[in-house]
């Protein structure tokens, strides 16, 4: 991810001073300290699969006009809270580029199938015998 992404971000970021939940006693209760960051990714102008995997990863951070929400309410100021905010974007857009590796498909060898099918055939035969008893069989 390059710097020029995250600047643009930042520019982009609205920030909001909302009534945190957090620390601070009863400076909680008259300083608004929590920020909550709102940048619209649309404007970000994403490549498609980055803009993807962002989109995945912001699951109920991302309204439907396309507004990611970020709230830090975890220290007593503003300032920290704004810091923490725009790290967490900064993470959440570099985990957006970074491109999972892909899962390599793994193959029963010719044993593991017989051993397989042996245990379902023994199995089977465990709860064939569970069942009732025909009278052909006395």
């Amino acid at each position: 991810m390059d710097r020029d992404l995250l600047d643009r971000a930042h520019a982009l970021a609205e920030e909001s001073f909302l009534a945190g939940s957090g620390p601070g006693g009863q400076n909680v209760n008259k300083v608004a300290t929590a920020v909550q960051l709102r940048v619209n990714i649309y404007a970000l102008r994403l490549p498609p699969p980055v803009f993807a995997r962002l989109r995945d990863l912001a699951g109920s951070k991302l309204t439907a006009a396309g507004d990611l929400l970020i709230t830090a309410r975890r220290h007593r100021s503003q300032e920290a809270n704004r810091a923490e905010a725009r790290e967490k974007l900064g993470e959440l857009l570099e985990q957006a580029h970074r491109q999972p590796r892909r899962r390599a498909k793994t193959r029963v060898n010719r044993v593991g199938k017989v051993q397989r099918l042996k245990h379902k055939k023994a199995r089977g035969a465990v709860k064939a015998k569970r069942s009732k008893v025909d009278r052909s069989d006395w």
